[in-house]
């Protein structure tokens, strides 16, 4: 007798259908610490994946913070920060990310994706309207989608382009500017003066993601606003403790009466436990090293310049990045994947990334640096990409902003 077919067996065919494209993504297991090297099934491979960017995930000091407050207030949280989950390290960690921030208040949530969902949809909703770069990350695309305000998508980096729409959509409620500081996938900066400048004549409110950039850019490590000296225009601060400052959770920094309305109205904030006070307690210890050992910022970024143009030396294209984040671009999934398999067989993880994480022609190896990779590191990945570059028909370019 035939089977009647099951609620669920499409997925069958739709997973099928990503394979045959290259676009079948698959769990890896890491063993060990996040660090310059990782584990991964049974191998030790230099690891140019993570957002580790300032080595601080396996930080002896963030452990031992753990440590420390996991003996004096637990583990789980155990309710929302409205009712009884926001305990004194919540608190004390929310201080001294608006001190660090040089803002007058700051608010924790349990990931960088639920603060950019919370301020997004807290800020904007039907009857208003959210301008984004084309390139923003898949947290700030979705804040928009749940806010149901009107969503208009500028070319990525083109602020030009920003300022028409700003200048044409003048008939709403409000009016809220979204970008990333710093691109995630092309390790490129947003033209955040130049955004500044528009979302003040044009009377419109300006958030900015500082996740990659937290810690890694600026004379403080605030980002790219404070590396560009343009933080009075920017009205709204995402940043993230889980890239380079090793941690777990997101934040939003800026005035007191933001914070007070996402406290009432992000409903991420709201509706979620608050995350352990043991990552708060850890996140207050990467918060000192970042303030107290800047050389591992400025090393990051000095190694970055020089990886970047010996890459490009050997004709890669690494785009317009000028971060830790350097892709190289390749173009079809498939010879992405091939060349990821490649590296990996000389030791080196570098995570091939395809659609739907870029867009279609523009899949990518992903190198990612850290202050702990050694120069022998670099010298091992720069040989490998060598051996790779004979093998390139034809070298992807990203589309020009």
């Amino acid at each position: 007798m035939k089977t009647a077919p099951q609620p669920l067996d499409w997925i069958d065919d739709e997973l099928a259908e990503l394979d045959r494209q290259d676009l079948l993504r698959r769990l890896i297991t890491r063993q060990g610490s996040q660090g310059a090297t990782i584990d991964v099934d049974g191998r030790r491979l230099i690891n140019f994946g993570s957002n580790d960017y300032l080595g601080l995930a396996a930080e002896p000091a963030l452990a031992q913070a753990v440590i420390e407050s996991l003996q004096a207030e637990g583990w789980g949280a155990g309710a929302s920060p409205l009712v009884t989950g926001h305990d004194g390290s919540h608190a004390r960690l929310e201080a001294r990310l608006a001190e660090f921030e040089g803002v007058e208040a700051a608010l924790v949530f349990p990931s960088g994706f639920a603060a950019n969902v919370g301020a997004i949809t807290a800020l904007v909703g039907r009857g208003d309207a959210v301008f984004g770069d084309q390139k923003n990350h898949a947290s700030i695309i979705d804040g928009c989608r749940l806010s149901r305000a009107d969503m208009h998508v500028y070319p990525h980096g083109d602020w030009r382009a920003l300022e028409n729409l700003l200048r044409d959509q003048t008939a709403y409620r409000r009016r809220l500017i979204v970008t990333d500081s710093l691109f995630s996938m092309d390790g490129d900066l947003a033209p955040l003066a130049d955004i500044s400048e528009a979302a003040e004549r044009h009377g419109a409110m300006l958030l900015v993601d500082e996740a990659h950039a937290t810690g890694v850019f600026g004379q403080h490590g605030r980002g790219v606003a404070e590396h560009l000296r343009v933080e009075d225009g920017v009205h709204v601060r995402i940043g993230t403790l889980s890239k380079a400052l090793g941690c777990a959770g997101g934040f939003v920094a800026g005035s007191k009466s933001l914070i007070d309305w996402l406290v009432n109205r992000a409903r991420p904030y709201v509706f979620s436990t608050a995350h352990p006070a043991a990552c708060s307690a850890a996140a207050i210890a990467a918060l000192d090293l970042v303030r107290g050992e800047p050389d591992r910022r400025q090393r990051l970024l000095a190694t970055a310049a020089a990886l970047h143009e010996r890459l490009r030396s050997q004709g890669w294209n690494v785009g317009r990045s000028e971060s830790q984040i350097i892709p190289v671009f390749i173009g079809e999934p498939a010879t992405t994947m091939r060349f990821a398999a490649r590296l990996r067989d000389r030791g080196l993880f570098v995570p091939g990334i395809r659609p739907p994480s870029v867009p279609a022609g523009e899949s990518l190896l992903r190198i990612s640096l850290s202050y702990a990779h050694a120069p022998q590191m670099i010298d091992t990945l720069v040989e490998a990409m060598a051996e790779l570059a004979p093998l390139v028909d034809r070298v992807v370019q990203p589309p020009e902003p």
